[in-house]
């Protein structure tokens, strides 16, 4: 299982970026998704998480301003970043979570390597 982060960069505060997470190789369902981001000498941290059903929580430091959203057919989740604000600088990851076989193995949970995510002006 292959993990491939996209979309960050460096972006003015306020400013807006969508990460996509794109999970490939023998995959025939993932449990749930989640987004974390760690800053430079700070222990990393969830940002967000989707079930499988599609329910969704948020760090309180980005409540309103995060959407976490997933397309089960493409395996394929995107955290859009609204309003962002320089302590929202960090490396993203993307870890899926529950990983199961075509062939009804659980495979476990993968992590990819990353994005940085830079809000500055």
């Amino acid at each position: 299982v292959q993990l491939v982060e996209s979309g960050g960069g460096p972006v003015q505060p306020g400013g807006s970026l969508r990460l996509s997470c794109a999970a490939s190789g023998s995959i025939f369902s993932i449990n749930a998704m989640g987004w974390y981001r760690q800053a430079p000498g700070k222990q990393r941290e969830r940002v967000a998480h989707i079930t499988s059903g599609g329910s969704t929580d948020y760090a309180d430091s980005v409540k309103g301003r995060f959407t976490f959203s997933r397309d089960k057919a493409k395996n394929t989740g995107y955290l859009q970043m609204n309003s962002l604000k320089p302590e929202d600088t960090a490396v993203y990851y993307c870890r899926v979570e529950g990983v199961e076989s075509p062939l009804g193995f659980t495979l476990g949970d993968y992590w990819g390597q990353g994005t940085q995510v830079t809000v500055s002006s």
